[in-house]
């Protein structure tokens, strides 16, 4: 397995994850919409998913990243990173 495929596979399960805490459809969302304008997303639900990614992928994610985390190619790039980091 190439690493474009294991990064391909975690961009999809990251959307899944976003996905189901903020309770948008899959369709509805794209690599570039942003959550708090395009999708209504609070504070609460950026915490969530932070804490989420976290616990499934193993990784730490200070705070200080949650204003990257503006839609989901910015939490693709976040959480890439730390796993680089790791």
């Amino acid at each position: 397995m190439t690493t474009a495929a294991t990064s391909a596979e975690r961009h999809a399960q990251i959307k899944g994850i976003i996905c189901d805490i903020l309770e948008i459809e899959p369709s509805d969302m794209t690599g570039t919409s942003r959550f708090k304008e395009d999708h209504e997303a609070d504070s609460m639900g950026a915490i969530e998913i932070l804490s989420t990614l976290e616990r499934t992928y193993g990784i730490d994610l200070d705070q200080s990243v949650l204003p990257r985390m503006v839609n989901l190619d910015a939490v693709a790039t976040v959480v890439d990173e730390a796993m680089a980091a790791k």
